[in-house]
């Protein structure tokens, strides 16, 4: 009876971990589909950004309120994170620019090149070694950039647009790794989208942009709906969910296909691998290529390391 019972235990925690396997990949494939969402939305990239992290934090206001989940904290935190909201908000208005300066692929691609820039900063900031593997995988993402930007030299904006929101993206991860320690992923997610929506609103009163705000048409107020509310306000609290029961190391691994995701939407949806060189192509494989491998063969070491 015992061992009945253990094994129902086994296959309820595989069953469990199955499901929550399920959920982040799809949570993942809808972080892939914002790429097809900025390309259809005809607003500029700044404005684009403003609605998205407007209906975000308004959804996950409502979700907190329906849930009845505390969410305040100290000022001083709540000073920190809105800080922060302004490399999330950086991060998004650059990529949705290098999409439209370029193409989804090139963006996609671009902004898988965050593995370099952690690999870079991540050691500075924690005041740690940088690893020899980490320093193999810069060099051959470096590499993969050089193709694409020697082959696609008529998309350098949107690549210059890509790298720089790759890189603020890194720069709001390392921050974040912190805050999670102490805080729910959702409570920091509300606090970091409400900062952006602060900061896009005072740099477009500033710079005059609030005089030309473009007033979305029917379609794109659909298009920014699902991308607030599920691409962004859902998706987040789905993917930090799932961390319950998934290794960090398995949530990482399975977040590497986003770009894959996206480049094959993009595919089906406009046909943009028609416009890439073989260039692009080759860059493409090394970069992805690099980012799959680094995760495995860094597991793999520790493993030989802990006989």
């Amino acid at each position: 009876m015992a061992e009945t019972g253990t094994n129902s235990g086994r296959k309820n925690v595989i069953s469990g971990l199955n499901k929550n396997l399920l959920i982040l990949h799809f949570t993942v494939f809808i972080w892939g589909f914002t790429g097809i969402l900025g390309q259809a939305i005809t607003i500029s990239a700044v404005n684009l950004v403003w609605y998205r992290v407007l209906i975000a934090t308004l959804t996950l206001f409502l979700y907190f309120k329906f849930n009845k989940t505390a969410f305040k904290i100290e000022a001083k935190t709540v000073r920190k994170l809105a800080l922060t909201g302004a490399l999330v908000g950086g991060h998004w208005i650059l990529f949705f620019a290098s999409i439209k300066l370029s193409t989804i692929p090139v963006a996609l691609v671009c902004l898988s090149s965050i593995t370099l820039f952690t690999a870079i900063f991540e050691p500075l900031i924690n005041k740690t070694r940088i690893s020899k593997m980490e320093i193999v995988a810069g060099i051959l993402i470096i590499i993969g950039i050089i193709l694409i930007f020697k082959f696609e030299s008529k998309y350098t904006k949107g690549i210059i647009s890509g790298l720089v929101s790759a890189i603020l993206a890194s720069l709001f991860s390392i921050i974040n790794s912190r805050f999670v320690k102490k805080l729910d992923a959702s409570v920091i997610a509300f606090y970091e989208l409400s900062g952006a929506l602060l900061w896009i609103t005072i740099y477009l009163f500033a710079s005059g942009g609030l005089v030309e705000f473009a007033i979305p048409n029917l379609s794109d107020i659909g298009y920014l709906v699902i991308l607030g509310t599920v691409c962004t306000a859902l998706a987040y609290v789905a993917g930090v969910s799932v961390m319950r029961e998934i290794s960090a190391f398995k949530v990482a691994l399975v977040t590497n296909l986003e770009p894959v995701y996206g480049i094959i939407m993009s595919f089906l949806f406009f046909g943009d691998m028609n416009k890439m060189s073989i260039g692009f192509w080759v860059g493409s494989v090394i970069i992805l290529s690099t980012v799959f491998l680094f995760p495995v063969a860094q597991k793999q070491v520790a493993k030989r390391r802990s006989r």
